[in-house]
């Protein structure tokens, strides 16, 4: 009843619908109807003499001027300043990005293992920023603070406070994120025009009709909160309850591309560049990468810096160093597996015996996006890794690593099956890591000679133990 399928907003409010009166039956409450729209934060706006400029926060996460002045440890609540010291890119053609980007950690104290995450906290694009005050009349520069009505709730404020309007949109809020219904309704009031109301009213309600409505309009049209309000001219809400609606802007994650072996003082990302046209015709850009993007080290000017903190992961290398691992990495899910390699090739060199790595690689083109290819083919004629490779555009037939995982299930059973080996994947959850999924247990039924009960257990097994381990995002 949980599976969020399509909408899990939509899902929980066709649970809730049924959950509350059920509840009012078995403890006999009358249920008081139509819950009332009431706002959960007080909004105050700051004269300019009532606050000193030291008070107010700039795009801290949690504690007042932790930027500024740095202390460890460093973790989500006080994130580390950290240098880019190299940002280039790795494709060598076609119209998408995909960056490197390494990030100076050595005045932090922090430690990662090959395996890891970094956290980014990025800034929203600043004409967004801009065209949200635009739409909402509102003056960016004003100082203000959000204080909970519900006097016992621990969190007194949606975000730190007090702060200015462009201070909470850059960093504070998401403002590029589809909003949830919740939000359609309460900007119901906001609409001067009546057609507007409808729509916005019958996108939150739980209908055929209502559904249907807010997925193409909302989520085909890929709509932010800046195209809703462009796109319902009447509806004009305080920029203050904006604020209020708006979740809060999270740090994104990027599995950690190094291994710390061999670069301890620095953390690499690898990261696609994430932009797109919409069927309204605007360019909808991911919030870090597109940040990223815009800042690359420049000779004779300060580096840029970016708050981070790493992320422990259970997506580990094997304790024993001679026991073999399959990796399936296509595009950017080859990072935390550049990072394994990087620390096998690093014991092995140091004369330890090493497992055999293989490896699933795949992208559109190989002379493209074949990212890290020296790397990855010094690695082979040194006999770090055996490389198993798919450019899926490189000929008329498709070819993609769910292909070339199905030709060697021999190989893939042998290691799973025999050799007590490790079965890593990360890349795109939806489909690659279900397909890939399948195989496994395919592998497992046929070359392993188990029934489907038995191959599913013998699989949850695996997972259990961390012998299949996966990092995966949608």
């Amino acid at each position: 009843m949980g599976d969020d399928d399509a909408n899990i907003e939509d899902d929980f409010i066709t649970w809730k619908d049924k959950f509350w009166p059920a509840v009012c039956e078995k403890y006999n409450i009358e249920s008081a109807g139509e819950e009332e729209l009431t706002r959960q934060f007080r909004h105050v706006l700051h004269p300019p003499d009532e606050v000193s400029p030291n008070s107010v926060f700039t795009g801290e996460i949690a504690k007042l001027h932790s930027l500024q002045v740095q202390r460890p440890p460093y973790d989500s609540k006080n994130p580390f300043l950290a240098q880019i010291t190299v940002n280039r890119e790795l494709h060598r053609g076609g119209d998408r990005s995909c960056l490197h980007v390494e990030l100076d950690i050595s005045d932090s104290k922090m430690r990662y293992e090959a395996g890891d995450h970094v956290a980014v906290y990025p800034i929203n694009d600043m004409d967004l920023v801009e065209r949200l005050g635009q739409l909402t009349n509102a003056n960016l520069d004003e100082i203000f603070s959000l204080i909970n009505t519900d006097q016992e709730s621990s969190k007194k404020h949606p975000f730190p406070c007090p702060t200015s309007y462009r201070t909470a949109l850059s960093h504070y809020v998401e403002i590029t994120a589809l909003p949830r219904t919740h939000i359609l309704r309460e900007l119901v009031e906001y609409c001067s025009n009546e057609e507007d109301k409808k729509k916005l009213l019958l996108m939150a309600t739980n209908t055929q009709e209502g559904k249907s409505l807010y997925q193409s309009f909302v989520v085909d049209a890929c709509r932010n909160i800046v195209h809703i309000l462009e796109d319902l001219p009447s509806c004009k809400p305080p920029l203050d309850h904006i604020c209020e609606l708006l979740p809060r802007l999270q740090p994104r994650y990027y599995s950690i591309s190094s291994s710390p072996k061999l670069h301890p003082e620095t953390v690499h990302i690898t990261a696609v560049v994430v932009k797109y046209k919409t069927p309204t015709g605007r360019i909808n850009k991911g919030v870090a990468t597109t940040w990223l993007a815009q800042h690359k080290p420049e000779p004779g000017k300060p580096l840029p810096r970016v708050p981070v903190y790493i992320r422990k992961s259970q997506f580990r290398l094997p304790m024993q160093t001679q026991t073999p691992i399959i990796m399936v990495g296509p595009g950017t899910g080859l990072a935390p597996f550049r990072g394994f390699l990087q620390d096998r090739a690093f014991v092995r060199a140091s004369g330890k015996e090493v497992g055999e790595n293989i490896l699933y690689f795949g992208c559109r083109h190989r002379d493209e996006d074949y990212i890290y290819q020296e790397e990855l083919e010094e690695y082979e004629k040194n006999g770090d890794v055996k490389l198993n490779l798919a450019f899926s555009r490189d000929q008329a037939n498709k070819v993609y690593v769910t292909h070339l995982l199905e030709n060697n299930m021999d190989e893939l059973w042998d290691v799973i099956g025999n050799r007590n080996g490790n079965f890593y994947i990360c890349g795109d959850a939806k489909n690659m890591a279900v397909d890939v999924r399948n195989i496994v247990l395919k592998a497992i039924k046929e070359k392993g000679g188990r029934t489907e009960t038995e191959a599913v257990q013998f699989l949850k097994k695996l997972e259990s133990v961390k012998k299949y381990s996966s990092d995966v995002w949608s």
